[in-house]
Formats: structure tokens, C-alpha cells, sequence
């Protein structure tokens, strides 16, 4: 009994896994309205009842796409900048893995939380609220890692000014990159931006990890 009904969850866990991976990518795209549990249940030939079961509503079935999608975010950008010792390189290795992230299109839809952030910034209710913790979160830990590099002596900027400039950076190419079909053009464009902006900050004497 107990090896059948480890195996029932094992099943159930990878089924929503799946459900929330395609989940991901469809609301990368057409937003976290275009999900329903119909859609999905169809396109995963999964029954609708048994996919019912994993959320029960289609507001909890969008918070769990929202948490799926910051795990991957999480993979895609903030570990590869982790990795690198805090200071100026951390910063920039930070922003970089976002443009690759977006630019190598992790989500088909560009950036995930750029999509549904817009579609979900003048409303209320939880799906707003975590999008809201998830937005601060980031920038967050942009001024983070700009607070570590002024506290080394590498740099002499604010960081919170600092780190909404370098959002929008990155906002703005994720958008430009989906309206237009330059998407090379755009990041060797927005690198450039990032590249001057952080050079500019830089205190004399440090060194630059792209040069």
C-alpha cells in the first residue's frame, strides 16, 4: 500500500510540474488570464477534474504559475551572479544574466514577470500583491549588490538610484526585443547602455569585468 501510494505522488508531482512548466510559458505570452484549467487540460490531455485537484481555482492556479516562474527566473538570473564574489562583478554578471535571460528567450514570451506585471499592475487582490513582493524582490537585490560594490570601493553611485536605472535597462529591451524583430541588435544595444552607466558609476582604479 504504502509503494502504491508513493507512486500516486510521485505521478501527481510530476504532473503539476508539467502543468506549471507549459503554464509558464503560456502566460509568458498571452498573460496569466490566458491560463484556465481547460486550456491546459487539453493541451496536456490531462482531465479536467484531476487537474482541478492540483488547484481548485484559477487564482491559485495562477500564484502557482507565478512561483514556478520564480524558481526558473531564479536559475536563469540570480544564481550564475551569486556565484561571483560580491562587488562590481557580482553587479554586472546580475544584470548580464538578465539580458541573456531574456534575450535567449528562457519564456517565450520574453520576461515572464515584464508580461503579467503589466497585465496585473492596476489591479488588486493576491495574484497583484505577489507580483508586487516578487518586483521588490529584484530590484531589491540589484541595490544589493550595488551596495556591496560601494562598500568595496568599487563604486560611487546611489545604489537605489542605481538599480532603477539598470531596471530599466532591462525593461526597456525586453520590450523593444519582442516589438521588433532585432533582437540581437537590441541587447548589443542595452549591454552598451549598462556597460556605460556602470562605468560611469565606477570608482577610478576598478576594474571592469568586460574590458
Amino acid at each position: 500500500m504504502q509503494t502504491r501510494t508513493d507512486g500516486r505522488l510521485v505521478r501527481g508531482d510530476q504532473t503539476r510540474r508539467a502543468v506549471l512548466r507549459r503554464a509558464v510559458d503560456i502566460a509568458s505570452v498571452d498573460g496569466l488570464e490566458g491560463l484556465s484549467i481547460g486550456r491546459l487540460a487539453g493541451e496536456l490531455e490531462i482531465s479536467k477534474s484531476g487537474l482541478f485537484a492540483h488547484f481548485g481555482s484559477k487564482e491559485e492556479l495562477q500564484l502557482a504559475t507565478i512561483r514556478a516562474a520564480r524558481r526558473i527566473y531564479v536559475d536563469a538570473v540570480v544564481e550564475p551572479a551569486l556565484a561571483v564574489e560580491p562587488g562590481f562583478g557580482r553587479l554586472w554578471r546580475l544584470i548580464e544574466s538578465w539580458l541573456d535571460y531574456s534575450q535567449r528567450r528562457v519564456f517565450p514570451g520574453g520576461c515572464f514577470f515584464a508580461k503579467v506585471s503589466h497585465e496585473f499592475g492596476a489591479r488588486s487582490g493576491p495574484v497583484h500583491d505577489f507580483l508586487v513582493s516578487v518586483d521588490r524582490e529584484w530590484l531589491g537585490l540589484i541595490e544589493q549588490c550595488a551596495t556591496e560594490a560601494r562598500d568595496a570601493g568599487e563604486l560611487a553611485a546611489d545604489p537605489a538610484q542605481l538599480a532603477f536605472e539598470l531596471n530599466a535597462f532591462c525593461e526597456s529591451a525586453n520590450l523593444a526585443s519582442l516589438l521588433r524583430d532585432e533582437i540581437d541588435t537590441v541587447f548589443s544595444r542595452a549591454r552598451q547602455s549598462v556597460r556605460a552607466r556602470l562605468e560611469a558609476a565606477a570608482t577610478p582604479g576598478t576594474t571592469l569585468p568586460w574590458a
